[in-house]
């Protein structure tokens, strides 16, 4: 028999005072996966996990995390979540082993198991050279793979992530990266939260897309982009002539346009490749849309 989602929501709405953030949201986390909600700032998207993580109780609506109401059982369900927030909140004075020590006590863990488990989960991180390291000399890779590894000591079904590669570099982000396909094949559960469509599009096994609290669409990232993206893309930069963008609306293209920049957008690669000779002398960057392109076709590209 299949196992029941890890998380449910239905019809789940909250509201500031008269303000809706989040409205008749649906969604389904099915265990041993990876789901990625994405939006705009200002989406609901940290609302919603603070609905999820007992922090705030919803307006309307059902919650239920490990089949169980998230308004009758917020302790037990927290005892089953670890949680990675979007800043660092490491305990300065305190050694990288002793912020695991400390929060393990939070949980009413210690003892020589919880121990063993501070040391495999530092190796896991690759900090165990650093275990007597105060938390200012780590870099922000070091931090921020810290507080996963402290997110993991509760040994959580449910693991949140709320933009964990932030301002990282690209060696730390791919080796966080390494860390959530382990863990998920383990067979964590993992919500993530991000602004990095690449990560969303490595990470996630299905994502849901919200824009001013409503569920705009939910899927696979492939299939995402089969129903509301072209498959291949144009982009040209530069002083674009008028005549030549305006010539577009003929084809058989989509065009979108962000100050100096063309997006044009077809199914049929012959047809995008004669569309772009046109453009030869700005050396026009070719490519196969991606989940960006679906986000940005959802949410718009305007700032927030």
């Amino acid at each position: 028999m299949d196992r029941p989602p890890v998380v449910t929501c239905n019809q789940l709405c909250k509201n500031y005072g008269s303000t809706p953030v989040v409205r008749d949201l649906d969604l389904a986390i099915l265990p041993g996966t990876c789901y990625g909600l994405l939006g705009p700032n200002g989406a609901g998207k940290t609302t919603t996990l603070r609905m999820l993580l007992g922090l705030s109780p919803p307006t309307s609506g059902t919650l239920k995390v490990f089949d169980r109401d998230i308004t009758a059982h917020p302790r037990e369900i927290r005892a089953r979540t670890g949680v990675v927030p979007q800043a660092d909140n490491l305990d300065p004075d305190f050694t990288v082993a002793e912020n695991l020590r400390v929060y393990a006590q939070y949980f009413r863990l210690g003892g020589p198991e919880i121990e063993q488990r501070i040391d495999r989960l530092l190796k896991m991180v690759e900090l165990e050279n650093q275990r007597h390291m105060r938390i200012p000399k780590l870099s922000g890779g070091m931090k921020r793979r810290l507080t996963i590894a402290r997110a993991l000591i509760n040994e959580p079904e449910l693991l949140v992530l709320d933009e964990p590669t932030t301002g990282l570099d690209p060696q730390a982000r791919h080796m966080i990266w390494a860390l959530v396909h382990r863990l998920k094949r383990s067979g964590k559960t993992i919500l993530l939260t991000t602004h990095y469509m690449e990560e969303a599009e490595r990470l996630c096994d299905n994502i849901g897309i919200i824009d001013n609290g409503r569920l705009l669409t939910e899927g696979d990232p492939r299939s995402l982009i089969l129903e509301h993206s072209e498959a291949h893309v144009v982009e040209i930069r530069g002083d674009l002539d008028p005549g030549v963008v305006s010539s577009l609306d003929t084809t058989d293209c989509r065009v979108e346009r962000m100050e100096d920049t063309l997006y044009i957008y077809a199914d049929d690669a012959d047809t995008l490749s004669s569309v772009a000779e046109s453009f030869h002398a700005m050396e026009p960057l070719r490519r196969p849309a991606n989940l960006e392109d679906v986000f940005l076709r959802l949410t718009g590209r305007d700032l927030r």
